[in-house]
This record gives C-alpha cells, structure tokens and sequence, in this order.
C-alpha cells in the first residue's frame, strides 16, 4: 500500500483527493492538512509516501515544500495554474493535476506513482488488485461556502450565470437567488471546469452556455453587461471562435 497525504488549502479541495484516494485499491489515506508547514511536519517524520500537494498556497508554496522535503516522499502537484509544469518536473514530481481533476486522470496519476514506488522489478502478486470502475459521469455542481466556517452550498454548474468578485468577497448569480461567498474569485475559478466557465475580467467568470450575445468587449448574460478585460479578450475570443 502506498501511504498518502493530500494536501490543499482548501478543505472542499483536500476532501475531493480523500475520497478519490479511498477509491484506490493501492492507496491508504494516510492524513490531511490544508496546511503546507504542518504536511512538511509529517513527512519529516515519516509514514508518508506520496503526498498530493497544491502549489499555490500561504505561508509556504508547493515548489517550496518540494525544495525542503527533498527526496523524503514522491509528489504528485495539483494546481489550476499549468504554467508551473515545468519546475515542478524539474523537482522529480511524479505527475500534475490541472484543477478541477476528474478521477480518471487522477487513477492514471496513482498508477504512475506505484509504477515509480513499486516497480515491476519488485515482487508483485501474481493477480494484482482490479482498478475501481470509473465514474459515470463527472461531478457537475460545485459546493460554495456558506456564511458559516462548516456550511457549503450545493450549486449546480447548469445553474449558474456568472460570478463577480468584489473585495472580501464573491457573488455567484443564478437564475433565482445571488450567492455571496466569503472566500476569493481565484479560488473559485480554479474549482470551476472549463469549459464552461471562464475568467473575461478581473473580476468576472461567466459560463459561456449563459452568454446571450458578445458586442465588442461586452458579455450580455441575460440582461447583464459584463466587461471584457484586455488581459482575458485573446484567450476568450478564441474560445468563443472555437464553439
């Protein structure tokens, strides 16, 4: 069995990795942190052997924890951000995860690490556990924090219009009610799939199944105007070319 740690800063995210590693025949959930100093603890003490590791996170970044956990356990980085590919492989991670992570990517990823952990050349069982079927379908609803620190709501993506991020906090709009979450738009955004939902502004992510027309640098969801920023307009532009 392969002893693992996920880690993430957000508890919606490590708890996705949980219950994936518990699907896992050859995976034992070893603990959970949403802390990257207190996940750098238990490694050091040993008992870990893969650790699923965020990279973008406070006080210390997954490329940092790489540095100084040195060749104490394997990695696999998760991240919503593929830009960090490269030095992440340059630290011997065994595979990256682009946020939101389906499972059977995540299968394939776990899959490497025994390969890497467990080689052939060791003495492997003559009939080796069967993979966990695959799910169906995947999730297509997110929870969003509540007003509360342990209350999540249930959002389906289908039922989403748009989000705006404003200063300490965000609005998530649906047909019937404005949801309004106390954590940031990037944090959402690296939950979110894409398709449909993208970043046209700094501070906007529309589901692009909702957008009514596109006039110049405007978004008009129904009777909603939403800018699009200079940063994000070559990017969204070849999205919409593409649908």
């Amino acid at each position: 069995m392969i002893r693992c740690l996920a880690v993430d800063d957000e508890a919606y995210a490590v708890k996705i990795i949980a219950d994936y590693i518990n699907k896992v025949p050859f995976l034992e959930l070893a603990g959970t942190t949403t802390s990257a100093i207190d996940a750098l603890g238990m490694v050091q003490q040993g008992g870990v052997d893969l650790v699923f590791l965020d990279i973008q996170m406070p006080d210390l970044t997954g490329i940092q924890f790489l540095k100084l956990c040195g060749s104490k356990c394997k990695v696999i980085l998760t991240t919503a951000y593929p830009e960090y590919a490269l030095e992440g492989y340059e630290h011997d991670v065994v595979d990256y995860l682009l946020k939101p992570v389906p499972f059977d990517r995540f299968l394939k990823a776990a899959q490497k690490a025994l390969n890497v952990l467990q080689p052939a050349s060791n003495t492997a069982p003559t009939n080796p556990p069967p993979a966990p079927p695959l799910p169906e379908t995947s999730p297509n609803y997110i929870f969003i924090k509540g007003e509360s620190k342990n209350k999540y709501l249930k959002v389906g993506y289908d039922e989403i219009l748009y989000i705006e991020g404003l200063k300490n906090y965000v609005s998530v709009f649906t047909p019937g009610q404005r949801i309004i979450t106390y954590q940031t738009l990037r944090d959402l955004e690296e939950q979110l799939p894409r398709p449909p939902f993208y970043r046209v502004h700094k501070s906007y992510i529309v589901s692009v199944n909702k957008v009514r027309m596109i006039d110049g640098h405007t978004v008009y969801i129904g009777d909603t105007s939403i800018p699009i920023g200079e940063t994000y307009r070559d990017e969204f532009y070849k999205v919409i070319r593409e649908d």
